[in-house]
């Protein structure tokens, strides 16, 4: 798996002047003394609004026009803070915003080296700043006068507060009525599978397929089937088929179904259904090593007109033409890296085609293998094993070969009982061969008993001959 590819795409587009778009929208709601909304609680973080109920308003377009010149100064020094807020926008009482209000600031201060992070030029405001404050680490800023503080006579009291006419940041009144402050969630805090069941409602059938091949996929990796059977029960409160179809594809009996009554579908939540645009996908396109290179011009030039981002894929990097470069081969390409594909030439596989070989694909011979790795079938003729008989034999088992005029080799300690990795104790061996187990928190084995169960362990079946 290429970790970096997103990266790498999304730069890759800007550089090639895909520029991608965001598009900024917003959902406007009566601001009331109980902010709720249709029965939706608007402080709960969990939870959002249908776009039936509130249509979503565009307010504006992000576009990346441009890669950083520098990553380090332009992207890992930004400092994203909810609190740097414009004039016309407050916070409200959401508890989670309440407590990144604090958390965000705090991390810029010891992540950016002081209190002046603010003064970096990727954090530095368009407009000119007057304030307080003063010194400290990373300063920058020369100011001017002797009182850094308010009220004052010796600065004449300046700087002076900016008023409306400076368009200055106002906090908005918001009255408070009379309660009683106790650490405790509301109530509609418990409500946790009324959207999710409207989520799964809203998706479509291609989509639901999705999702029960990820949970069934994940859960299968659980060790504990009492952790598999409590995810089912929270299944089961969220719709009865997604519940049976999970359990059943990990042989489990699905528990009794809790979900309650139908809600409404929201088109909005499904990916289907709506058209997006192609500009800037990348159309991988297959080559063979017959492939015809004016039609492969063809596609290439058809794929750029449409604004796509077409690589030319084949079986090795020769490439095709003068003007036509294998981008990727068929070892080094990944599927992740694709929107579509297009095959252009898929000639017959012939009887002495040349594997490709894998980036990743570890193939040690003798000691140190790694577990599971299959032994080529060439080296396991060698040693007189199918290479599927080699491949259930664990890491730092030792191999047995049977036939051969080879001289049996007499017992002897692997490297693992011969102490490496500093595991030969004073007082003997602690031992990782077949046969002998780790003694933690005791005195291990004397080195002469170690080196009898070693030699017992290693010994070769009969009519076979064992060779380390």
């Amino acid at each position: 798996m290429d970790p970096d590819f997103h990266r790498r795409d999304l730069a890759d587009a800007i550089e090639a002047g895909n520029f991608p778009q965001w598009e900024l929208g917003i959902q406007t709601f009566p601001d009331t003394p109980e902010q709720m909304f249709e029965g939706i609680d608007l402080l709960d973080p969990t939870k959002f609004v249908p776009e039936e109920l509130a249509p979503v308003r565009p307010i504006g377009l992000m576009t990346l026009n441009a890669n950083p010149t520098n990553y380090f100064a332009e992207t890992e020094q930004v400092a994203f803070h909810p609190g740097h807020l414009v004039p016309g926008i407050d916070i409200t009482d959401d508890p989670l915003l309440s407590g990144r209000l604090f958390s965000y600031l705090d991390t810029q201060i010891t992540r950016l080296g002081g209190p002046n992070f603010a003064q970096i030029p990727i954090n530095r405001t368009h407009a000119p700043v007057n304030d307080m404050l003063r010194d400290g680490f990373h300063q920058d800023a020369v100011h001017s006068g002797v009182a850094p503080y308010k009220p004052n006579l010796l600065d004449g009291g300046c700087p002076f507060f900016a008023g409306a006419g400076e368009h200055a940041f106002v906090e908005y009144p918001t009255p408070v009525a009379a309660s009683a402050k106790v650490r405790e969630a509301p109530a509609s805090f418990a409500d946790h599978f009324s959207q999710p069941r409207l989520i799964w409602l809203s998706l479509s059938p291609v989509e639901r397929e999705h999702v029960i091949a990820a949970y069934t996929f994940e859960l299968s990796k659980v060790y504990e089937r009492a952790i598999k059977e409590r995810v089912l029960t929270v299944l089961a409160h969220i719709d009865e088929a997604l519940c049976r179809e999970v359990a059943s594809g990990l042989g489990l009996p699905a528990p009794t179904a809790t979900a309650k009554a139908d809600t409404a579908a929201s088109a909005a939540l499904s990916q289907l259904g709506q058209r997006w645009p192609a500009t800037g996908r990348v159309l991988g396109i297959i080559t063979g090593a017959g492939s015809d290179p004016g039609a492969v011009r063809a596609m290439r030039d058809a794929a750029l007109a449409a604004g796509l981002s077409p690589l030319i894929s084949g079986p090795t990097g020769a490439p095709l033409a003068d003007d036509l470069g294998v981008q990727r081969t068929f070892a080094a390409a990944r599927s992740v890296e694709f929107d579509a594909l297009l095959v252009a030439d898929a000639p017959a596989p012939g009887a002495g085609r040349r594997r490709p070989r894998r980036a990743g694909r570890q193939v040690r011979c003798g000691r140190g293998r790694p577990a599971g790795t299959r032994l080529p079938d060439r080296l396991a003729d060698q040693r007189g094993l199918p290479a599927r008989e080699a491949d259930r034999r664990p890491r730092g088992c030792p191999r047995t070969v049977g036939g051969g005029g080879r001289r049996p080799a007499g017992p002897r300690r692997s490297h693992r009982a011969r102490g490496r990795q500093g595991r030969l104790g004073p007082g003997g061996a602690v031992g990782h061969a077949p046969g002998l187990g780790t003694l933690p928190g005791r005195r291990a084995l004397s080195l002469p008993s170690a080196r009898g169960r070693l030699k017992q362990s290693l010994r070769p079946a009969p009519g076979q001959r064992r060779r380390c």
